[in-house]
């Protein structure tokens, strides 16, 4: 409490004292009775001796027999007054009011003048050997995952990115779908399937008793992942193959691995074990943390058998930007997968960097055909990416931005 007579002072201890000691001399303050007593005391805190006296009768009186028991137990702790005698209140005849709880014996710690206790403790069974120990509260600490949210990748350990790859997965656990264009036999589709309800209208002289009707199929969106794994990448290079292993289980994602080659990984990273996934992948990579060739690798995805996988798919790179290829070859190679893709999403480690320019060659080259350039330097960075890329797929294509030259940056 800011102000008032009970300035600094628990409410909940004010009120349990007060009714026990209202108990003991003949006051039946009941539970709820002390509860609308310390809900009066948030509500309006008292400013003086009477607002607090009239809040805590009309909160602890039910009956006017017990008015001068509560004036006398009231005065002795708040007013320091001197102790009077327990006595009866005068009650009509024939009535239950003037039926109290006996007064115990021991009326000191009822009717004393040596102030109200603001907590009420258990009676002491030993004293402890040291009773001048400093009490000692337990400290709160993170959670394992809140505490390595925003702890870059180079500082992590390997069970670490383990525990956050795991994160991963559940976070893209229920992968939205799209509508497609084919359409399916349904009893709650708004569209009549014309041949069924034919067919079944021959059995019937040609009358259409029985409607079918049909919804549209939908499917998850396909999504294609690129992960570069060269020099420069070395420190987000796990965490990546944890990202593209929580696509490739949940979503059937298409996965890539490159650096001066491009390596196929959705067969390896699917493996049930996470662990085992990432052993497989990494030796799969054969040029691991070489130099970088992202118009190259781009323009291998597009001209083999898995470059039709590319087409109305939600392409995501992982790269900082660093190229070895010409930038006018990164350009035309972005010209040709945007003209194919649905989406496409840029990951850079070093975009959320205050003041992040994409100054580099590759980068400044690839950034007019993204359609998102997202930071991905901490697994807080790549958990927003998940969510990010999941409305990318159940927009339909109807309230993600258009294309333009000049995307968005996400810093």
């Amino acid at each position: 409490m800011s102000s008032g007579v009970l300035r600094g002072i628990d409410r909940a201890a004010v009120a349990v004292a007060f009714a026990d000691r209202l108990r003991h001399a003949g006051v039946p303050a009941g539970l709820t009775d002390v509860g609308d007593f310390v809900r009066a005391l948030a509500a309006s805190p008292p400013v003086s001796l009477s607002t607090l006296y009239w809040t805590a009768r009309v909160s602890l009186i039910r009956q006017h027999a017990h008015l001068a028991a509560f004036d006398r137990v009231f005065a002795a702790v708040f007013t320091d007054a001197p102790p009077l005698p327990p006595t009866r209140s005068a009650a009509p005849s024939g009535r239950r009011d003037d039926v109290h709880v006996p007064v115990p014996a021991d009326t000191d710690n009822a009717t004393s003048g040596g102030g109200l206790p603001w907590a009420t403790l258990p009676p002491a069974v030993a004293e402890t050997e040291d009773s001048e120990a400093v009490t000692r509260l337990p400290e709160r600490r993170p959670a394992a995952l809140a505490g390595l949210a925003d702890r870059p990748f180079d500082e992590l350990d390997g069970g670490q990115v383990a525990l956050l790859g795991e994160a991963l997965r559940e976070a893209v656990a229920a992968w939205p779908t799209r509508r497609t264009r084919r359409h399916a036999a349904s009893p709650t589709g708004r569209r009549v399937a014309l041949r069924p309800t034919i067919a079944r209208a021959r059995r019937t002289a040609w009358e259409p008793v029985e409607v079918v009707r049909e919804r549209p199929v939908r499917r998850p969106r396909r999504v294609v992942l690129l992960c570069d794994v060269s020099e420069s990448m070395r420190a987000q290079a796990t965490a990546y193959l944890h990202l593209m292993r929580a696509f490739a289980v949940v979503a059937d994602a298409e996965v890539f691995a490159f650096a001066t080659t491009l390596t196929r990984l959705t067969v390896a990273l699917r493996h049930t074990s996470a662990a085992a996934a990432v052993a497989q992948a990494s030796a799969a990579v054969t040029d691991r943390f070489g130099g970088t060739r992202i118009a190259t690798n781009l323009r291998a995805l597009l001209a083999s058998h898995h470059g039709d996988a590319v087409r109305g798919a939600v392409v995501v790179i992982g790269s900082d930007g660093w190229d070895s290829d010409p930038p006018g070859e990164l350009a035309d190679t972005m010209a040709r997968l945007r003209r194919r893709a649905y989406r496409i999403v840029w990951l850079n480690p070093r975009a959320g960097a205050p003041g992040f320019v994409p100054r580099v060659a590759g980068m400044a080259a690839a950034l007019p055909y993204c359609d998102r350039l997202l930071p991905a330097g901490t697994f807080r960075d790549l958990m927003d990416v998940a969510g990010q890329l999941q409305s990318v797929t159940c927009t339909d294509g109807l309230k993600w931005p258009t294309r333009t030259p000049a995307p968005r940056i996400i810093a």
